[in-house]
């Protein structure tokens, strides 16, 4: 018996409007689905306690309680286990989990150990189980790495608090008590309890209306009847309202937000269908997102059915929803099939970069998508050089001094990846890879993965057999040796041709064509600020500034890109904008750098860095204090 387990669940939008069940599906409809765990040794995952070689969860069940004043979470967790004949314990992750106790199934307690605590893993849970196999942990969280409670002040609407969760790579276990490894899949389902007005969604489907839960509180339910990575498990509470985008779609924001939202978000129906088009049928449903205040750490999550996206991708224009392709593909690549563990999570980012661009171009054409692709190999050389062409750092399969849950630069996990699979795409041609790729995630869709497996597929079902092709692809080479192999794709020459020639030509001439910038794409302004002379005076930056409105760009890739340049310059007339842009966001894509870029600069700008540190690190995610504490010393 599951929590919850009897309830029914309702086609359309009901009173929230989002992710909802098919009609007459219920949980209780069909076979729980139970993902496989792999044993190989390149599949353990050395950062959970877990031995679900022995004893696994393969749900969870939360009914819990949220505390806006007090920033915890409490009440319980009851999971159903898988175990070995024989096993008579089951080992949980958990981190700062106050646990009062454990039950089993009809209640009767059941000892428990909290083993010692290890450095950003936190501590074991060690629970007797004996014959049982549904145990209830009654805990609370407060303060959980990956929860952050907004005051009224930290939201665009000013009048209520907010409550945003990040859990990737491994923070759920600071709030939820479970086997937190990606390799170890999971269904669940949810009760939360919120004080009213307030707005629960998470990343699963609805299960009905929000219920009166007590004086000045309701409860919301949640299913998510198909096994995925516990980090997958994500919640926001806050004063939010949906808008529907499409007959699948829809999406969340603060009332004030609403608006530009939808409006920048308008083509995600379409997106969905050319993903599709692509590599087959979209498999959760529904595809609501939710525009979180700027605080958020990342550009997006891909959480299912309900992404978890970054306000600074509203840029008026639709130039930066290549972060919705990004987020809708990992609805095939990372959530659908999912790197076992953290050595592997080329797997999820670099086939889902090369996903996006894809989809860009079946939506936008081939030279938005050759323009972005061109902006990423950039992204990956500029990883190379910083890192070493040597450095294992550098291979998409990352051997275990790198392969740590946050590890691996974007560069290579993301970039490189995408550039490894636009090249078997070149050499094999488009349509039998695509063939091939759908196929992948056909075989493995609700399962772990490693690259061994990729490649074997791949081999199996691409090669074939065939030595010549084999030779010419080089695969080991791509995943498992540092560097890029000589036969990588190039990115198309033409895509930026224009706009190399006005960097070089301001290279010579410290003189800017304003009428030619009005007209190009934001990738195309975004390479031109990438490829100016790094040390400019200031005379220089304030031309810079006025012929080209920089300050004033409502686009945050660009404006983070001036930024960057004028502190590499210790341009003080851009400070005051830099620290209105570091107190507004919380993307540690943009905070770390510009910090990094203040750092640099010793005298000058050392003691501008920790002042605004001081002022704006309260409001940021553990996930971006945790980056920048380690710059700002």
């Amino acid at each position: 018996m599951r929590l919850f387990a009897k309830i029914s669940l309702i086609l359309g939008l009901a009173a929230l409007g989002a992710c909802s069940v098919p009609d007459g599906a219920t949980e209780s409809s069909a076979v729980p689905m139970v993902s496989p765990i792999l044993t190989t040794p390149d599949a353990k995952d050395r950062f959970t306690f877990a031995q679900p070689e022995v004893a696994r969860v393969t749900h969870v069940a939360l009914n819990l309680a949220l505390d806006f004043d007090a920033r915890s979470v409490a009440g319980s967790a009851t999971l159903d286990i898988q175990a070995v004949e024989g096993a008579d314990t089951v080992v949980l992750d958990s981190k700062g989990l106050a646990i009062s106790g454990v039950t089993g199934e009809s209640g009767e307690p059941l000892p428990f150990t909290v083993g010692d605590s290890v450095a950003d893993m936190g501590a074991p849970v060690t629970v007797t189980i004996g014959d049982t196999r549904q145990i209830t942990v009654i805990y609370s969280a407060a303060n959980a790495e990956a929860l952050q409670w907004l005051t009224p002040q930290q939201t665009a609407g000013g009048e209520h608090p907010y409550l945003l969760s990040q859990g990737q790579p491994t923070l759920n276990r600071s709030w939820i008590p479970t086997q937190d490894s990606p390799g170890i899949r999971q269904t669940w389902e949810a009760r939360i309890t919120a004080p009213e007005p307030l707005t629960v969604v998470m990343s699963g489907l609805t299960s009905g209306e929000p219920e009166a839960a007590g004086e000045g509180k309701r409860a919301f339910t949640f299913t998510m009847d198909k096994p995925v990575a516990p980090y997958l498990i994500a919640i926001a509470a806050g004063d939010i309202e949906f808008r529907e985008l499409g007959p699948r779609s829809g999406v969340w924001s603060e009332p004030v937000m609403l608006d530009r939202a939808a409006a920048e978000l308008a083509d995600t129906e379409k997106m969905i269908d050319a993903a599709e088009k692509l590599y087959g049928p979209y498999r959760w449903g529904r595809y609501d997102m939710i525009v979180l205040p700027p605080s958020f750490p990342y550009g997006g999550m891909e959480n299912p059915v309900m992404t978890f996206l970054t306000p600074t991708f509203i840029a008026g224009d639709k130039s930066l929803t290549g972060l919705v392709a990004h987020e809708l593909a990992h609805s095939w690549s990372g959530n659908l099939v999912t790197n076992a563990n953290w050595a592997d999570s080329w797997l999820n980012e670099g086939t889902t970069s090369y996903f996006e661009n894809r989809i860009i171009e079946e939506l936008y054409g081939t030279r938005r998508a050759a323009q972005e692709a061109a902006l990423g190999f950039a992204t990956m050389q500029e990883a190379l050089a910083e890192s070493g062409m040597d450095a294992p750092v550098t291979a998409l399969h990352l051997a275990e001094a790198e392969a740590v849950p946050d590890g691996g630069a974007s560069g290579i996990i993301y970039d490189k990846g995408a550039v490894f699979l636009r090249t078997v795409e070149t050499i094999v041609g488009r349509e039998k890879f695509d063939a091939w790729l759908e196929s992948w995630f056909d075989r493995h869709a609700f399962e772990p993965a490693t690259s061994a497996m990729f490649l074997a597929d791949m081999r199996e079902n691409l090669v074939k057999g065939d030595a010549e092709l084999e030779a010419k692809l080089m695969l080991d080479e791509w995943v498992y040796e540092p560097g890029l192999p000589s036969n990588a794709a190039q990115p198309d020459p033409a895509a930026f041709a224009e706009v190399d020639t006005a960097a070089e030509s301001y290279a010579e001439t410290r003189k800017v064509d304003s009428a030619a910038w009005a007209k190009w794409t934001a990738a195309e302004r975004q390479r031109f600020l990438s490829k100016l002379p790094r040390s400019l005076t200031d005379a220089q930056l304030a031309a810079l500034d006025r012929d080209l409105g920089l300050s004033k760009t409502g686009n945050n890739e660009v404006l983070f890109l001036w930024l960057e340049l004028a502190l590499e310059n210790r341009y003080d007339p851009a400070v005051p904008a830099v620290e209105k842009f570091l107190g507004t966001v919380g993307r540690r894509k943009f905070v770390a750098p510009l910090f990094e870029a203040l750092m640099e600069q010793g005298s000058w700008g050392q003691p501008i860095a920790k002042r605004i540190y001081a002022k704006t690190r309260p409001a940021y995610h553990a996930v971006t204090q945790g980056t920048v504490d380690k710059v700002v010393q």
